[in-house]
């Protein structure tokens, strides 16, 4: 049985690499985040049900913040194939979400989420 998310995904306008700090690699880039999760670009395939350590590296740190860096222990949830026939679209659902990430991972949310534009006066506020 597949359980569905409850929580929608937030895309990033912003360039956010994730590593495998047990391993010290790049795993790929984010595609969405939520606070329960990410979606990675990656260029490899992954085992689901493999446990991580991620490194999550956010460009720079929200005014109300002093760090760009989360670690956080994950599972893989699901890996597909992307579009692309050398990259694959990780799903990482978050283990363990201290108090600390949570906060980091709202203020990114607020201000590196993509949000559409419904029309031209939304440009000017």
């Amino acid at each position: 049985m597949t359980v569905q998310r409850n929580e929608s995904r937030k895309k990033l306008m912003a360039f956010t690499p994730v590593y495998d700090l047990h391993r010290k690699t790049l795993l790929g880039y984010i595609g969405d985040l939520t606070m329960k999760g990410a979606m990675v670009i990656g260029e490899k395939s992954v085992e689901v049900d493999k446990h991580y350590i991620l490194g999550i590296e956010f460009p720079e740190a929200p005014p109300t913040m002093t760090t760009t860096r989360i670690v956080i222990p994950s599972r893989v949830a699901w890996c597909k194939q992307d579009d692309t026939p050398q990259g694959f679209n990780i799903g990482f659902q978050f283990i363990e979400v201290s108090a600390e990430n949570a906060t980091v991972i709202e203020a990114i949310l607020e201000r590196y989420q993509f949000r559409s534009v419904s029309n031209i006066s939304d440009l000017e506020n």
